[in-house]
């Protein structure tokens, strides 16, 4: 069995994301999510509408999701010694570069391919643009 993993805050969770999902799949049999927690996304100065808990709830009730994890804020690399996983996919937009993170990875003596997704509509699917119309209610229905 091929284990894949993939990132994100998931917090209004969108078309985009369930592309991003789908897409991970496709690079092995068994999806693992991870959850950015509510503690890095504070220290990225980002807005929460849901806590990291409901965030990963709702994952884990998606059919493409295997398994869906809070990450570690005083170390992102940890959950991915410990789950092992075959395959890493990054997000379209995830600043995170692949060669960086490779490089970091290779430290603690991993080594797995890295993948990049492809962005799914991301003028009109991009969890950005969607929260600014949720806070904008005359934009959402145009």
């Amino acid at each position: 069995m091929k284990t894949v993993m993939c990132f994100g805050t998931f917090d209004v969770l969108h078309l985009g994301h369930l592309f991003y999902l789908k897409e991970a799949k496709k690079h092995g049999d068994y999806l693992i999510v991870v959850v950015a927690r509510n503690e890095t996304k504070q220290q990225q100065r980002k807005k929460m509408v849901f806590s990291e808990e409901e965030r990963r709830a709702l994952l884990q009730q998606l059919k493409v999701v295997d398994e869906a994890v809070l990450g570690y804020p005083d170390d992102h690399l940890r959950i991915i010694a410990e789950k092992k996983p075959d395959v890493l996919i990054l997000g379209y937009d995830q600043a995170l570069d692949a060669e960086e993170l490779a490089a970091r990875l290779q430290e603690r003596q991993i080594d797995i391919p890295i993948f990049r997704a492809q962005p799914y509509r991301p003028e009109t699917q991009k969890s950005s643009q969607l929260r600014a119309q949720l806070f904008d209610r005359d934009k959402v229905f145009q």
